[in-house]
């Protein structure tokens, strides 16, 4: 580097992370419970309680709890009818789980560019999309780190088509729409409780529903379809998919804190973006008349005139450092050498190996052709320009202002 050398960055002595548990006790009394009761299997008194507290906290009729939010996305996609062959219209910047249960179903993934506004699913490269896949019946949508999409855009535009919408909400717990809770919008919808989301069981998730005809079927797909026969009967394929009711235990602990770990959360954006007004970045957007995220990820966008070359292969990203300027894999390896964990924004289905065959819509249409075109200053690939120039900034509630100053300080030196 030219003018902050690795080398001289002092370490924190202990690791500052991106975004990890923050526990409270009630947690460890709700384990115990199921402990003592020998309850520590897929059924108990947490996991029914947790079914209802989700339920009631979200405003949805039903909460079916399972093992992590990818099983719930799974049975959502069975939900929601889909078969082999089948196209599914999907979010396109995101975090692999939202795709692969398309691929679980033989379906067909065809991928929505983003939109920078959000950071989500471009309304307009939806609608496109329709008019490309006339045919396509299911559309998958994640609200990234925490901020919703353009919901009632994209819900007007499914009911138009005749389509289900499904609704990721796995980072997004707790954020809200036009005063409505995100992982409500969809006919069937998903929330996650892994480890570093802003409620966390160590695992599992959630599939919410207004249809109890859905959730009884989904209860029944995630304990391996058994039927009420005395013994073992079978007459269709099931999963073991069920929430176990120690790791309820944990969720029920954490719940009575969401409120307390969004104020964090938001507190932890408001200070990043304080500490960089005056740097050629911004941070991730949202509507504020329309939302009100959970902030579960603070991340940075690099103005395209602050960038200095960066370039990537699959694994490998190089840069040249120049005056004034930066990129997420300078910034990236001057938080490591800090001891503090920060990570690239999720790279685009669409640019992943196992991805690129498939098809890709931006509002332009075919995106295959348009990928690093720019128009009118805009790039035509959002979601491969937000990844250029984005980063995941360390996020965890337990960051102290003092260490999170550091930080900031430490971004800002990679722009003298």
């Amino acid at each position: 580097m030219a003018f902050l050398s690795l080398e001289k960055i002092k370490p924190f002595k202990k690791k500052i992370y991106l975004s990890s548990p923050t526990m409270h006790g009630e947690e460890l009394m709700y384990m115990n419970e199921a402990y003592s009761t020998n309850w520590m299997s897929t059924v108990g008194a947490n996991i029914n309680e947790v079914e209802h507290l989700v339920a009631q906290q979200v405003g949805c009729g039903y909460a079916v709890a399972l093992s992590c939010g990818t099983a719930a996305l799974h049975l959502a996609v069975k939900l929601a009818g889909v078969k082999s062959g089948d196209h599914v219209f999907c979010t396109d910047m995101t975090f692999a789980a939202t795709v692969n249960p398309i691929r679980y179903e033989k379906a067909i993934p065809v991928f929505i560019d983003t939109e920078y506004d959000t950071w989500n699913m471009d309304p307009a490269a939806l609608e496109k999309a329709f008019t490309l896949y006339p045919d396509t019946k299911v559309v998958m949508l994640a609200n990234l780190y925490g901020t919703p999409a353009k919901l009632d855009e994209i819900c007007a535009i499914c009911e138009k088509h005749g389509a289900i919408l499904l609704e990721d909400a796995a980072e997004s717990f707790g954020a809200s729409y036009k005063g409505r809770q995100t992982g409500t919008f969809g006919k069937y919808n998903v929330i996650s409780f892994n480890g570093n989301k802003i409620i966390t069981g160590s695992s599992g998730g959630m599939l919410l529903t207004d249809d109890p005809a859905a959730a009884n079927k989904a209860r029944k797909w995630s304990t391996q379809s058994r039927e009420n026969a005395a013994w073992y009967e079978h007459e269709e394929i099931g999963y073991n998919y069920r929430m176990s009711n120690v790791i309820a235990g944990v969720v029920r602990g954490q719940l009575p804190h969401l409120a307390e770990h969004i104020a964090q959360k938001k507190a932890i954006y408001e200070r990043y973006r304080a500490g960089f007004a005056d740097l050629p970045v911004s941070m991730n957007p949202f509507d504020p008349e329309t939302m009100e995220p959970n902030y579960w990820l603070s991340c940075l966008l690099i103005d395209r005139e602050a960038m200095c070359r960066q370039v990537r292969s699959d694994r490998d990203a190089l840069y040249l450092p120049e005056t004034g300027k930066s990129c997420p894999t300078e910034i990236l390896e001057v938080l490591a050498k800090a001891n503090a964990e920060g990570r690239p924004i999720w790279k685009p289905m669409h640019m992943q190996p196992t991805y690129r065959s498939h098809a890709f819509i931006t509002r332009n249409g075919d995106g295959r052709a348009q990928t690093n075109a720019y128009i009118a200053g805009e790039c035509m690939d959002v979601g491969a320009d937000i990844f250029a120039r984005g980063l995941c900034l360390p996020s965890d509630n337990k960051m102290t202002q003092d260490e999170q100053m550091r930080i900031i300080e430490l971004v800002r030196q990679c722009f003298a």
